[in-house]
């Protein structure tokens, strides 16, 4: 049996681990909790009453954090002429064309986000293999094919966030940094849980929202009650 150390010890004594807290309280005691001596992140995780192994039951997509991420992300844009100087002038930190997809060829990817212009799908398209499993190919359903490189841009630098359900049905997602204040995440938890609401696939069946943890990196999870959850977002 894994060692639990005591940091997480020390945290899970001010947690009922078998309660169902509500949004507020539940941002308030993980928040508290978060001492590690870095800015920890706060994570969110939902189990989904879905099969992602059928196509009728991909939950995707992508949401505008109202507060952020707290992160900082590097974009990578695929475009020429005028496109990219918009990209750049946007804030984009690569910008490039084929020498941008020769660089990743060779394994050079220092980005967390990829965009693209219609135009150069041509050249995106060969990087599937690469882009994919990373989770950073260009997918026009993502927002992250557009001839509005410049929103696409200045909306990832702002704290757009990309989501997917995994085989078992789980999406989790950063939501915010323990230094912010406790309105903003509860504001970011909101928005995250309705963008995955509205994201409901049109073969699942039952109970869509089956559970909802929240957690900062080094932190107890706690179990959030569902049903006021749901009825807020």
């Amino acid at each position: 049996m894994a060692k639990v150390g005591k940091r997480l010890t020390d945290a899970r004594k001010n947690i009922n681990r078998d309660a169902f807290y509500k949004l507020e309280d539940a941002v308030s005691l993980v928040k508290n909790n978060a001492k590690a001596k870095f800015d920890e992140t706060i994570e969110i995780a939902m189990n989904l009453g879905i099969d992602p192994r059928h196509a009728d039951q991909m939950v995707r997509g992508v949401v505008n954090l109202p507060n952020g991420t707290g992160k900082t992300v590097r974009v990578a844009v695929f475009a020429r002429a005028g496109k990219a100087d918009e990209a750049l002038a946007a804030g984009a930190d690569i910008v490039g064309a084929d020498d941008l997809a020769e660089k990743i060829l060779a394994g050079n990817i220092d980005f967390d986000r990829c965009i693209a212009s219609p135009d150069m799908m041509g050249v995106v398209g060969k990087l599937g293999k690469v882009l994919g499993p990373r989770g950073l190919m260009p997918n026009p359903k993502l927002g992250t094919v557009t001839p509005d490189v410049a929103s696409a841009v200045k909306a990832a630098k702002a704290g757009a966030v990309e989501f997917r359900a995994e085989k078992t049905g789980i999406v989790h997602a950063g939501i915010g940094k323990a230094s912010f204040s406790e309105q903003a995440l509860v504001e970011n938890v909101r928005a995250f849980v309705d963008a995955i609401t509205r994201a409901k696939p049109t073969g699942a069946k039952g109970t869509y929202i089956e559970k909802v943890s929240l957690s900062s990196t080094m932190g107890a999870g706690l179990k959030l009650d569902v049903a006021t959850l749901a009825a807020q977002a």
